[in-house]
């Protein structure tokens, strides 16, 4: 099994937006450093929360927000709510990975464009589909690369070309 300890947060996201993505960025062909999409989400994040502006980075995860109160909460910034519950589940991953080290912390997803916020907490429920979620990630790492299928998405992906051309 991949050591959960090692699996980045675009990595769970992935796994719910296309598998294909996945394998891809997990094989180190990355494509998203051309991307307009990626890019307007990193300006988007930068202007929505300016004088909050504390990206960190721990290990594999890159958490957008933590701000220290009576407890630790993490926020992410996200352009859209098209892929909300993988938005959902990349941040449950930070709750879960930081659980690892013995930091229990809360949750929000921000998507501004929409005006609209998401509480999250970590569950027994999150944590087993976690379990089962990193479990399928290794299963996909280390097998072939699974076909691309097409999805309305496609077209707007960084790896379009790479995956239909």
């Amino acid at each position: 099994m991949i050591d959960e300890m090692y699996v980045k947060g675009t990595q769970v996201n992935y796994y719910f937006v296309c598998k294909t993505k996945l394998w891809l960025f997990s094989h180190y062909i990355t494509m998203e450093h051309e991307s307009d999409m990626v890019k307007l989400g990193k300006l988007l994040h930068k202007s929505t929360f300016k004088r909050d502006n504390k990206e960190i980075q721990i290990g594999p995860i890159a958490i957008d927000l933590i701000r220290k109160g009576k407890t630790i909460e993490i926020r992410e910034v996200k352009k859209s709510d098209v892929f909300e519950e993988a938005h959902k589940f990349q941040t449950l991953y930070y709750l879960y990975f930081l659980e690892k080290l013995g930091v229990e912390g809360k949750a929000i997803i921000s998507f501004p464009k929409q005006r609209k916020n998401v509480r999250l907490e970590l569950d027994r429920s999150h944590r087993d589909s976690l379990d089962k979620i990193l479990q399928e990630i290794s299963k996909i790492l280390k097998g072939e690369m699974p076909k691309p299928s097409y999805k309305k998405f496609c077209r707007k992906c960084s790896y379009f070309e790479f995956c239909f051309t």
